[in-house]
């Protein structure tokens, strides 16, 4: 009699191919990549929730983002009444004034996300030494942001240590991409007198920029704390070249660049143990939010028939 063992072992023999193993990743193919939530760690099964996916399913937004997206709805249709008037009269083009109208907040987003882009595209070349990209130097949109965000690095003497690096806390099941690590003996000296503590001048600080809200509006939220402490109490750190070494130490506070066309401001934001603890609550709640929550209310109940009730 043949086993199944024994069948499975003739059966390339029979013709049947075993499909190739994908070959190894090399160099920076070893950087993992977000992909629907998750890091991927290349060449091994391992998959680590993304940082910013578990503050968005974690995090409760409360009214604030409803609001946002109003006033800017608002803001839009104001300034376009004569389009939306017009338009009205007409049921195709009231259809696509409706559709253009509803996604003002989306449009008003992606414009900061090239903003954000940008920006990180001028550290990199400033960490790398590599020429900044003409194309952003002479985008009139873009070139106020850029300008603050090289004053701010002449007046506070930042040195940049690393940009846009993958980092992660396999034992925690988390990954994230930070914005940068900063050196800066201003940034040292401000930090030591606002928290009345000492800061040594090389201290390495984590660095996130926002270009959101107006100067003399709050544009810096507490998830950008929560989101800094992960990143600092990731273990492991990927390198351009794909190699990995340790988490380098940063301070327990870090700074977030506000960064508008009309100036720029540097807030302070307390990324230690306590708020790391917080993080990890909500990454439970992230959890629920994606995973149990699903599961628990079940489709209604049919009432028995009779046969099932006399039973």
């Amino acid at each position: 009699m043949t086993t199944t063992a024994q069948a499975g072992a003739s059966a390339p023999a029979a013709g049947r191919r075993r499909k190739a193993a994908a070959p190894a990743p090399t160099g920076a193919d070893r950087i993992p990549k977000p992909s629907a939530g998750w890091y991927r760690v290349k060449g091994t099964d391992l998959k680590l929730r993304r940082v910013t996916t578990i503050l968005n399913l974690g995090c409760a937004k409360g009214d604030a983002l409803t609001f946002w997206a109003g006033n800017i709805t608002a803001e839009t249709a104001m300034a376009n009444l004569p389009y939306l008037v017009r338009s009205s009269l007409f049921p195709d083009q009231r259809t696509e004034a409706y559709d253009w109208l509803r996604r003002a907040h989306t449009r008003k987003k992606d414009e900061r996300k090239d903003v954000g882009t940008a920006v990180h595209d001028v550290i990199e070349a400033k960490v790398l030494g590599t020429p900044m990209p003409e194309e952003l130097l002479t985008n009139p949109e873009l070139t106020p942001f850029l300008d603050h965000f090289l004053r701010f690095v002449e007046e506070w003497q930042v040195t940049f240590e690393a940009s846009e690096m993958v980092v992660g806390n396999e034992e925690a099941g988390y990954a994230g991409k930070l914005d940068y690590l900063v050196k800066s003996p201003l940034i040292a000296s401000a930090l030591a007198a606002y928290f009345d503590t000492e800061v040594a001048a090389d201290s390495v600080f984590m660095g996130d920029t926002k270009t959101g809200g107006e100067l003399d509006v709050k544009g810096v939220y507490p998830e950008a704390a929560l989101q800094m402490s992960a990143y600092r109490k990731s273990k492991v750190a990927w390198l351009r070249d794909g190699s990995t070494v340790p988490m380098p130490a940063t301070f327990w506070a870090g700074v977030v660049l506000h960064l508008r066309p009309e100036g720029y401001r540097l807030i302070p934001t307390v990324a230690d143990d306590d708020v790391f603890g917080a993080f990890l609550t909500i990454k439970d709640a992230a959890e629920w939010a994606s995973g149990l929550s699903k599961t628990v209310v079940r489709p209604a109940l049919s009432l028995p028939t009779l046969t099932e009730r006399a039973a």
